[in-house]
C-alpha cells in the first residue's frame, strides 16, 4: 500500500519505529498485530521466530514470544523487528512445547515495553499470557469497572482486560475465559497461554483473521496462512467466528463461547493487510487481488500506454488490470527496500521529499506515455499526490489514478489505526474533487459490488460477502457506541 510503503521509517528514540505513531507526515494506514501460536512441537521457540517473522509486516515496533514445558514459563519480548528482539541465545533460552507469539504495532498504550506482547500474569491457578489482534470497542469501559472495583493495571494496553476478568472468575479457567469472552465487543483473535492448556478464539463476528495448521502431530496458529509455509505446515481451516479451541494433554477440542453473528471479516484484509502468498476464506490473496484489478478495469477502463502498481501490495492488482485491457503492465515505480532507518532528523523541507528515498519512478518507462496508476487505497491523499506528481516529474503525459477499494470515509473500530472522519479525505470530499487534490487526470475506485464480486471465496452467499466494509459504508457489524468509553484504533 503506497501509504506505508511511504511512511518515513526513523530512530527517533532507542530502537527501530520508537514514537511514529499518528505524527508521520505520510498519508497512512497502520498496521494491525499479528499472532502465532505453537502446541505440542519441541521447537515450538523457533517454529514461532520464524512465524513471527513471516508475519512481521503487520506490527514492526515489538516483538515477543512465551514458551513453556508444562511446568514453568519462559518469555522474552522486545522493542523492534523480529530478527532485532532475538538472537540465537535467547532463543535457545526458551525451552518448551507450547508457545504463543506477536507482533505488536501499538494504537492503544504506549508504545514501550511493558505494552508488548504476550503479556504475562501471575494469577490463582498459575500462569497465564495472552497475545491478540485486534480492537475490543468496549475496552476502556470494562477497565474502568474494574479499576472501581480494585482491579489494577500493569499495562496501558487495553488487551489486559481480558486477564482480570477471567482473573475474578471464581469458575475454572475454560468457564472464566468463556465468560470474559463474552463480555468483549469488537474484532479480535486471542491465544491464551497456561502451563497446561492454550486456549483459541475468534470474535463472533470474525472480523479478525485466525487459521490453525497441522505440523506433524503439533498444531499452529497464526494471523496469516504465510507464516504456515514458512514453517512448513499444512493448514487446515480458519478459526470460526464465536469459536473456542481448547487444547490441553487429551488434545484438540473444538468448543464455542458464543453464536456465530453475521460474518464479517475485514475488507481491508483482503485489500491490503495480508501478504499476497496468505489465504484468506478459501480465497489467495495475489488471486483477489488480480481480480480487483480485472474487475476495476471492467467498472472504470481508460485508455494508456502502460498500468503500474504503487508497491507492494497494489501490483497484483495492476498485474489484473493489465491483463483485463491489454495495456502493458511496467514496472514504473520501484520501491527502496533499504531505506528503513536513518539516524537523521530530516527538515521539514527534506521530509517533504522524503517520497524519493521510498519510491522512485521510472523515467525510461513512464517518460512521455500516459500512465494508469493502481493503488489500494487513498487515506488524507498526501501520499497519492505525491506519487502523482512523481510520475509526472519523471516525464508522465497522463496520470489516471484507480483505486481497489471504495472510498474510506469512516474510522475502523476494530483492529485498523485510522485518523478521525475528518482527516479522511473522502468523506469530505467528492470523487472529482480528490482526484484535483491529488493532481490526477482521472479518479475511479472499485465500488462495493465489484469488491465482493473479485474477493470470490466461500462466502459469497453470506451478507456483503462475509466482508466488513464499515469504513466503506459505516455498515459496522457491532455496537460501536458506548455512551462515549468506546474506541477505534488497534488494542494490541
Amino acid at each position: 500500500m503506497s501509504d506505508e510503503i511511504m511512511t518515513q521509517r526513523l530512530w527517533t528514540g532507542d530502537y527501530y519505529n520508537e514514537g511514529t505513531g499518528r505524527s508521520d507526515i505520510f498519508d497512512t494506514l497502520k498496521e494491525e498485530c499479528g499472532v502465532f501460536g505453537v502446541f505440542g512441537h519441541p521447537e515450538a521457540a523457533s517454529l514461532s521466530y520464524y512465524g513471527l517473522h513471516a508475519l512481521q509486516h503487520r506490527g514492526e515496533e515489538s516483538a515477543g514470544l512465551c514458551v513453556t514445558n508444562g511446568e514453568s514459563f519462559n518469555y522474552h519480548r522486545g522493542m523492534g523487528l523480529v530478527k532485532e528482539v532475538f538472537d540465537r541465545d535467547k532463543l535457545e533460552s526458551l525451552v518448551g512445547d507450547r508457545s504463543i507469539g506477536h507482533v505488536r504495532y501499538s494504537t492503544s498504550g504506549d508504545s514501550r515495553l511493558t505494552n508488548a506482547q504476550p503479556l504475562i500474569f501471575k494469577y490463582r491457578d498459575g500462569d497465564l499470557a495472552v497475545a491478540t489482534n485486534g480492537n475490543i470497542v468496549n475496552a476502556p469501559k470494562i477497565r474502568r469497572e474494574l479499576e472501581q472495583s480494585g482491579s489494577i493495571f500493569q499495562t496501558t494496553s487495553d488487551t489486559e482486560v481480558i486477564a482480570h476478568l477471567i482473573a475474578r472468575s471464581p469458575k475454572e479457567f475454560v468457564e472464566a475465559a468463556k465468560d470474559a469472552l463474552r463480555q468483549l465487543v469488537g474484532g479480535f483473535a486471542f491465544l491464551l497461554l497456561t502451563n497446561d492448556k492454550l486456549l483459541v478464539a475468534s470474535d463472533p463476528n470474525g472480523l479478525r483473521p485466525l487459521t490453525m495448521g497441522r505440523l506433524g502431530d503439533a498444531y499452529l496458529f497464526s494471523s496469516e496462512t504465510c507464516a504456515f509455509e514458512v514453517v512448513g505446515a499444512e493448514s487446515i481451516r480458519d478459526i470460526r467466528p464465536g469459536e473456542l479451541l481448547v487444547l490441553d494433554k487429551n488434545g484438540l477440542r473444538e468448543e464455542r463461547y458464543a453464536a456465530p453473528e453475521r460474518k464479517a471479516l475485514c475488507a481491508m484484509e483482503y485489500i491490503y493487510f495480508s501478504r499476497p502468498d496468505s489465504d484468506l476464506n478459501g480465497s489467495n490473496l495475489h488471486a483477489s487481488r488480480k481480480r480487483m484489478g480485472q474487475v476495476m478495469a471492467q467498472e472504470s477502463f481508460v485508455d494508456a500506454d502502460v498500468v503500474t502498481g504503487v508497491p507492494d501490495s497494489s501490483i497484483s492488482a495492476a498485474i489484473g488490470y493489465a491483463e483485463q485491457t491489454g495495456i502493458p503492465y511496467e514496472l514504473g515505480l520501484i520501491k527502496n527496500k533499504y531505506t528503513g532507518r536513518t539516524f537523521i532528523q530530516p527538515s521539514q523541507e527534506l521530509r517533504e521529499q522524503g517520497v524519493k528515498m521510498k519510491l522512485s519512478a521510472v523515467r525510461r518507462v513512464v517518460e512521455g506515455k500516459r500512465v494508469v496508476m493502481i493503488d489500494d487505497s487513498i487515506v488524507r491523499g498526501t501520499t497519492s499526490r505525491r506519487i502523482v506528481n512523481l510520475l509526472r516529474d519523471a516525464g508522465a503525459t497522463e496520470v489516471h489514478v484507480r483505486i481497489t477499494s471504495p472510498p474510506f470515509k469512516n474510522p475502523c473500530f476494530y483492529g485498523i489505526d485510522t485518523p478521525d472522519r475528518g482527516e479522511l479525505i473522502a468523506s469530505a470530499k467528492s470523487v472529482e474533487e480528490i482526484c484535483k487534490e491529488i493532481n490526477a487526470d482521472s479518479l475511479q475506485f472499485l465500488t462495493p459490488e465489484g469488491l465482493i464480486r473479485a474477493v470470490g471465496g466461500d462466502n459469497q452467499d453470506d451478507y456483503k460477502g462475509g466482508l466488513c466494509m464499515a469504513c466503506f459504508d459505516n455498515d459496522y457489524p457491532t455496537r460501536t457506541d458506548f455512551d462515549g468509553e468506546e474506541k477505534f484504533g488497534c488494542t494490541c
